[in-house]
């Protein structure tokens, strides 16, 4: 039996048994369940991937089930495996078997742990059904499943408010992009008369230069297609416009946010682009779109990520940040880069957010980084595990010598955009260059308000109720500690974060030479548009070009250091002379205002009035509540004629019958 069928179906199986044995099983038997079973999902992606890798391995398709036969529609419940399968299939299992391991301790005393773990599970499940999609409706089954399964997830302490109003919104934002992938489908089948995605690849570029009727004109259709489709990624993938989901996602458990935003959830949009990626490169002015949308991106949400004091929303703006780079890479023709980049951000974003837990469990759940100072010797692996997170997003190393995986993959993405000489690469170059100091900056930042400076754990609440069981009428220690000790993360916990660090130090080094180097394309054997050409200019940008990233790096280290160690007081400076600008970027560019009075106002005003004038004013009067008025009038005049005197029963009688009398006269009568 090939192997693909138990790392697909292993989460799943889990997700069933144990959701629904729940706690008639108990936390420790759902746990182990579901925690094996991917723990074996990884352990059989892993080899697989090593088959592509070396070249003894050939795509191929597993058929699961005849699914749907309507007319001239008729696919297949299928998985396709080939490299890029075999590229995701490492990422999610491996980010997900170490989250569920993680959870073991940071979801330790939560009461409702079966139902956590077979929520993860069920989002891994989804998740490779997506990935192994062989056709666009499976592909589609995938997508819905991750966004069910992220609401569940988001919203899983659902007794928060905020909590369910941010499964709520993630929800809502994700439809708006779903619509236009949806359309993407329908217009996909609608020229090509299939939904098998081999069929559509391979008929692509015969469809250069036709056009199709849309919105009251002819368009080209290849670029149609193409930015529906990429619109259903903009909404997973957080992309500017159909972002503000992502940041909210935080109000759920930290390990839901590795999960998320590292390795499944969000990388969906851009995986699907590169799947796609011999469409895209029919139209150009779609290429076009997708590398100014995430030159845009990348550029938006590292500004707002400089102003943040939630630690774990630095590192959700930095998510949405990076899968800008990603898509820049897809835009200017270098899906490969896009998906090396993907494939090392997961490790170290999910080591991010999952070092970030450890830190908000040693801090009694304390969020805010101006309450924290001085952990590094508190919570010395913590602080490790987030230093090699921190080298790697930042794309810390030296050229043709060695680097952290972001160095290799970031800079290659960077590299693609100037060689690709278009007006939108060079666009794609410089945001890049601008974010990358803006990255470095942020990171460190939080590094230094994290492990650095004097312990600030006396102003926060969260400490205080720690130690004293509520915060009044306790004085600060002299120290700024408030007389509470961090501790560090159980084993449970730690493990995670060192396998995690292995990925964050040595994925870059290790494949960079088969995502990037092989300016062949072998590694990915036709499962992406690879360029060879782009790869050749890649590898003849100028010197300056190569440095630049590492400059830029150093620069936003060096700003970092001086405003939070050298002189504390310096930010406080710059604020107040950029007040307006700090402000606008503090409150995330006014888009959820922006949202709020465009869309949720005037849809609440719409619904109001539509409740109050048409369900209450018009359905209910003359609906439901109109005929009980016909029925309670009716029985009041029932009653009037239900005396129960005998009498005035007869008198009815007799004139009943002085009445048909009269019929029957007049009837002869005429």
């Amino acid at each position: 039996m090939d192997p693909i069928l138990f790392i697909v179906f292993l989460p799943l199986l889990a997700a069933i048994i144990g959701g629904l044995g729940n706690r008639m099983l108990g936390n420790t038997v759902v746990k182990a369940l579901t925690t094996g079973a991917l723990f074996i999902a990884a352990g059989l992606s892993w080899p697989m991937f090593f088959t592509y890798l070396t070249g003894s391995a050939e795509p191929h398709v597993v058929p699961v089930l005849h699914w749907v036969q309507s007319g001239s529609l008729s696919f297949d419940w299928a998985l396709r495996v080939d490299t890029l399968t075999a590229v995701m299939l490492v990422v999610v299992t491996t980010v997900s078997a170490v989250v569920h391991l993680y959870s073991w301790g940071y979801m330790d005393e939560d009461p409702d742990q079966p139902r956590f773990f077979a929520y993860l599970s069920l989002f891994t499940f989804a998740m490779l059904m997506l990935v192994t999609a062989d056709n666009l409706v499976q592909m589609f089954f995938g997508w819905e499943g991750v966004g069910l399964a992220s609401y569940l997830l988001i919203g899983f302490w659902f007794k928060k408010p905020s909590a369910a109003a941010a499964a709520i919104k993630a929800f809502v934002v994700n439809r708006v992009g779903d619509l236009g992938f949806m359309l993407g489908i329908f217009g996909t089948y609608l020229v090509f008369n299939t939904v098998s995605i081999p069929e559509i690849l391979v008929r692509a570029p015969s469809m250069a230069g036709s056009t199709i009727h849309f919105l009251g004109g002819e368009w080209h259709t290849m670029t149609i297609l193409c930015i529906l489709l990429f619109i259903g990624a903009m909404g997973k993938s957080a992309q500017l416009g159909l972002h503000t989901w992502l940041p909210d996602a935080m109000e759920g458990p930290t390990p839901v946010s590795a999960l998320i935003h590292a390795a499944t959830m969000v990388t969906a949009g851009v995986f699907m682009v590169c799947r796609l990626s011999p469409m895209f490169a029919v139209s150009p002015d779609a290429m076009q779109v997708v590398t100014y949308v995430g030159a845009a991106t990348l550029f938006f949400a590292a500004t707002i990520g400089t102003t943040q004091w939630d630690i774990k929303r630095v590192i959700a703006y930095s998510t949405c940040s990076q899968l800008g780079y990603m898509f820049v890479a897809a835009g200017v023709g270098a899906p490969g880069a896009a998906m090396f980049h993907l494939f090392t951000h997961a490790f170290f974003k999910a080591l991010l957010f999952l070092g970030a837990g450890s830190v908000i469990h040693a801090m009694h759940h304390e969020q805010d980084m101006r309450y924290y100072g001085a952990l590094r010797k508190q919570i010395p692996l913590t602080f490790w595990a987030m230093l090699a997170g921190t080298l790697a997003i930042t794309g810390v190393g030296i050229v043709d010598v060695f680097g952290f995986a972001g160095f290799y993959s970031k800079d290659s993405i960077l590299e693609a955009a100037y060689a690709s000489a278009s007006v939108s690469g060079r666009f794609g170059f410089w945001m890049g260059i601008t974010a990358a100091l803006l990255t470095s900056f942020y990171s460190w930042r939080l590094m230094f308000l994290t492990f650095y400076g004097k312990p600030r754990w006396a102003q926060s609440e969260h400490i205080q109720h720690a130690v004293h069981g509520d915060h009044h009428g306790h004085a600060a220690h002299d120290d700024g500690t408030a007389g509470y000790h961090p501790h560090e993360s159980p084993l449970t916990m730690l493990i995670p974060l060192g396998v995690l660090s292995l990925g964050a130090v040595l994925a870059g080094f290790a494949f960079s030479h088969y995502f990037i180097s092989d300016g062949s394309g072998e590694f990915w054997r036709g499962s992406v548009a690879f360029s060879e050409e782009l790869i050749h200019h890649m590898h003849g940008v100028p010197d300056w070009v190569k440095w630049a990233p590492f400059a830029v790096m150093l620069t936003g280290f060096a700003i970092a250091w001086y405003a939070y160690i050298r002189n504390p007081a310096f930010p406080a400076v710059v604020v107040g002379q950029i007040g307006v600008l700090y402000k606008f970027l503090y409150n995330k560019w006014y888009f959820d205002e922006l949202y709020d009075f465009l869309f949720v106002r005037p849809a609440f005003w719409l619904g109001n009035k539509f409740w109050k004038l048409g369900d209450v004013g018009f359905i209910d009067r003359f609906g439901p509540n109109g005929s009980a008025w016909a029925v309670a009038l009716g029985s009041r005049v029932a009653a009037r004629l239900q005396t129960g005197y005998l009498y005035s029963y007869a008198l009815v009688m007799l004139l009943g019958l002085t009445g048909a009398i009269s019929w029957v006269i007049w009837q002869a009568a005429h």
